[in-house]
């Protein structure tokens, strides 16, 4: 049995109880907000940043924005907890999430031992895309700011990418039909002469970890900048990473079953990955490919 615990609406309790009830919007309509941080030996990462995010989403979807408040103490205290259950070497996903509730809002936290086996071999052996049918929600649905769990598109557009090429990922144009994210990262695109390029900020979620990625490119002297990326312009970079909080930083080398640049993992992206391990004081690639038994 799980010696696992979380925290739901105020009390700590076995996450093998986990549960809310069926008519809570979260479930019934899938109006969740939501944020999923990660450790680095053992510390979380990023956390105000995360609980920032969390807030603006809150207020967004008209939930009392003091939530942020209770989750940020929660998550300090889901770290303080579970530490001891931290096996040597190993990382934890801490998974938030509010809902309007019924009454008064739904308040998560819960975690677990990051999933490495999913994506260690791809910091080496790189990620797959293909271009999807299903386009990013348009900003008169929701703002592209807004966190939450309604991700039906990212569903289908996987399973779109799955059908051609098993183990790939979704790569999503936006409304305009601009490039605007893989299913839960940020993309970008590097070349040696221009820098790291990113879809407009505005366009796509504001990623706390493609935010990372900016400054570690500016300390190291790589330009960073934001514009409309067409289709072609990816497809003919030297390089495309992704970004999100689990996975930190993995190349793209192929799209659509052709090869990105050389169809390896480039050397801009061996120089931030290696800037993103002295920020985070370990490395990263190492961790995951030792904790999924590649090593």
């Amino acid at each position: 049995m799980s010696d696992r615990q979380a925290y739901l609406n105020g009390t700590w309790s076995p996450d093998t109880g986990l549960a809310i009830p069926v008519n809570d919007p979260g479930f019934a309509l899938g109006v969740t907000i939501t944020e999923r941080l990660r450790t680095f030996n053992g510390k979380v990462w990023r956390q105000a940043e995360h609980v920032r995010r969390l807030r603006r989403s809150a207020e967004i979807v008209g939930i009392n924005p003091t939530v942020a408040d209770e989750i940020d103490a929660a998550i300090t205290e889901y770290q303080r907890r579970h530490e001891p259950l931290r096996a040597e070497g190993d990382d934890w996903a801490i998974v938030a999430f509010a809902t309007p509730g019924g009454d008064e809002p739904t308040r998560c936290v819960h975690g677990f031992p990051l999933p490495f086996r999913g994506w260690a071999a791809q910091f080496t052996a790189g990620v797959s895309v293909w271009l999807s049918d299903h386009r990013q929600t348009p900003e008169n649905c929701w703002p592209a700011e807004l966190k939450c769990r309604s991700r039906m598109h990212y569903y289908l557009a996987d399973q779109q990418a799955q059908q051609h090429e098993p183990g790939s990922r979704a790569l999503l144009l936006d409304q305009d039909g601009f490039v605007g994210e893989a299913s839960t990262a940020n993309v970008v695109i590097y070349n040696a002469r221009e820098g790291i390029v990113s879809p407009r900020m505005e366009k796509v979620l504001p990623g706390v970890s493609v935010a990372a990625l900016r400054e570690l490119a500016l300390q190291h002297g790589v330009p960073f900048s934001e514009r409309d990326l067409t289709i072609d312009e990816l497809r003919a970079a030297e390089e495309v990473w992704l970004a999100s909080t689990s996975i930190c930083l993995l190349p793209v080398v192929r799209c659509d079953g052709q090869p990105i640049g050389s169809g390896r993992p480039g050397p801009g992206y061996a120089q931030l990955l290696g800037a993103w391990n002295e920020a985070v004081g370990l490395d990263v690639a190492e961790q995951a490919r030792r904790r999924a038994g590649l090593i």
